[in-house]
């Protein structure tokens, strides 16, 4: 009786790649790099661009301290602290009425209606408030609050039209993040007797708590960029405003504009607010998606 060690081995069933098909990975892996620096590298050029020609206004300890109250177009000093706290408030105000609504909509969607006539509507019209260019929904909002009921034009009503577009945003988000959370999760609490509202207060919306906080702080900045409502709805101010709902209102992409029209470009000074403005608008952006990525980190599901 031979022992398993005493057996011969069977022969190599894998021969090994082909030269060709080597050849035909390596060229697709090539063309793969090829496509992602070509992409990127515009990306790269914008961001050095804007660092080297904001980075000498935003050094300046009064650019965060001082607004452009009593300032000249071509005289230098002031700051944008007026201009950061309008792009905050209107932020701020935009997520408080968009993200209620946002997850409600989605938690409809997944846990209640997806497959009624109402679902399908629901749906329906969250695509169509995706594609939405900025300033149909700042035409809108100007027509039916401003035109219709006689409201003044003032940073409340940016936060409306924002809020059109930053909805589908987080609906999509929340979505997607309450599909792919297991359905045994839902079964074992409804086996404990769990009602239905708190299975999913409590367990579906904490389980996907890390995503949605991600899709949210993703939609809070792209919204805060948008210039197109702030052109229509509000006026810019260069002084402090706190009021959100009369008076013009300071904005990051308010001043950008504000000094174009200025004579960015032509003299030195609006020339350094334009793109001082720029660079503290990517900051403040880049501050709430790290904080974005730092929250889904501390909200994510431990693993065992």
């Amino acid at each position: 009786m031979t022992s398993m060690l005493d057996r011969p081995l069977k022969a190599r069933a894998f021969s090994g790649v082909g030269r060709r098909r080597r050849v035909a990975n390596n060229a697709a892996t090539a063309l793969v790099m090829a496509s992602m620096v070509i992409a990127v590298a515009p990306l790269l050029w914008v961001l050095c661009s804007v660092v080297a020609k904001g980075f000498k206004a935003i050094a300046s300890t009064t650019w965060w301290t001082h607004s452009q109250a009593g300032m000249m177009a071509f005289v230098a000093g002031g700051g944008a602290y007026h201009a950061i706290v309008g792009t905050l408030l209107q932020g701020l105000v935009c997520a408080a009425l968009s993200v209620p609504f946002g997850i409600m909509v989605a938690i409809y969607l997944v846990e209640y209606g997806g497959g009624t006539p109402l679902g399908r509507l629901a749906t329906f019209m969250v695509d169509i408030l995706s594609g939405v260019p900025s300033i149909v929904a700042a035409l809108f909002v100007y027509a039916a609050w401003v035109a219709t009921l006689g409201f003044p034009r003032s940073e409340f009503a940016v936060s409306l039209a924002l809020v059109l577009l930053m909805l589908p945003v987080i609906v999509r988000a929340t979505e997607e993040m309450l599909r792919i959370v297991p359905v045994d999760l839902r079964e074992a609490s409804y086996a404990l007797g769990i009602p239905k509202w708190k299975t999913i207060a409590r367990v579906v919306i904490p389980t996907g708590l890390s995503g949605i906080v991600t899709g949210i702080m993703l939609a809070v900045a792209r919204v805060m960029g948008e210039t197109a409502p702030l052109l229509i709805l509000v006026g810019y101010s260069q002084s402090m405003n706190f009021d959100i709902f009369r008076g013009f209102m300071g904005s990051l992409p308010g001043m950008m504009y504000n000094q174009t029209s200025a004579g960015a470009g032509v003299n030195p000074v609006p020339t350094e607010r334009l793109w001082g403005a720029a660079l503290t608008l990517i900051l403040v952006i880049a501050v709430i998606n790290i904080g974005a990525r730092v929250i889904a980190r501390i909200y994510a599901p431990r693993k065992s």
